[in-house]
């Protein structure tokens, strides 16, 4: 850990270009963050300021710093069935409403699948649902998980877990049925979870014509970063990107800004979603 100077000048050059560059936005009481999250980086690339921090990730080589520090700036821990509820819908209304046959074929979008824990109980949830129903046998449920973290992806697609962050909302029973024992503290995502997931790198702020048309859209716990102004900006990119009728899934605390024109807010008890009018 190195301590490093942060001058005003140095912050607001700092924030201007994570926010261009990403859509993070840092308040101005947000100094104390920085340092905590960036002392060990700026060590690493021996600077001393914000400024010069700034001038290395704009430079024609600045592209894996730049991708270092938004891993330091974005929070990828999470849990397994995170707030619980969203699974519940997706068992009790979507897999109902859109796997209707055994030739059924449905699309989720996990919008920041961090280090892969969203998709994955997606994909397990989908698996029991599927494995429930004789008549469903054939339906398949894909899921395409994205984040702007590749440090976060590379975990994701590894699969592979400690014992501890397994027992951060995973049950006995379904560590057992999904994972196998690497060793005495690793456990890995049995292939048939992990077959149903994609993961690809995107950034929220660009295109996502990648992703297709999906039918659900979990989009959790990410719009807490951005700016009114781009919150409203990518969920209008997501309108757009669903299927007609299609859900949008966003976490607890947050809802949508001035789009009742391209969402209806459906009351599910608990949780809420939102339907592409």
């Amino acid at each position: 850990m190195s301590a490093f100077v942060i001058t005003p000048k140095g912050f607001k050059q700092f924030s201007s270009y994570l926010e261009n560059s990403c859509g993070i936005v840092l308040a101005e009481n947000k100094q104390y963050l920085v340092q905590c999250r960036l002392a060990k980086l700026m060590g690493e690339q021996s600077l001393s300021g914000l400024e010069q921090l700034v001038t290395k990730m704009t430079s024609a080589h600045g592209r894996g710093l730049t991708d270092q520090v938004v891993d330091a700036m974005t929070t990828n821990e999470t849990l397994w069935f995170r707030d619980t509820h969203p699974y519940d819908v997706l068992k009790k209304r979507l897999f109902p409403e859109l796997l209707t046959s055994s030739s059924s074929n449905m699309k989720i979008w996990s919008a920041a699948c961090a280090t892969g824990q969203e998709p994955y109980s997606i994909s397990m949830v989908a698996q029991e649902y599927i494995e429930a129903k004789n008549g469903l046998k054939g339906a398949k449920v894909s899921i395409v998980a994205t984040d702007i973290s590749s440090t976060a992806l590379a975990t994701a697609r590894k699969g592979e877990y400690e014992l501890f962050a397994l027992g951060r909302g995973l049950s006995k029973q379904r560590q057992d049925k999904c994972f196998t024992q690497v060793n005495d503290d690793t456990w890995k995502i049995n292939d048939r979870i992990k077959a149903a997931v994609m993961f690809r790198a995107i950034n929220l702020l660009e295109s996502y014509s990648m992703i297709g048309n999906p039918d659900v859209i979990f989009c959790r716990n990410v719009l807490i970063y951005f700016s009114s102004e781009l919150k409203k900006e990518i969920l209008t990119k997501m309108h757009a990107q669903l299927k007609p009728g299609g859900y949008l899934v966003l976490g607890a605390s947050e809802s949508l800004p001035g789009l009742s024109d391209k969402f209806e807010m459906i009351h599910c008890h608990p949780g809420i979603l939102y339907r592409a009018k």
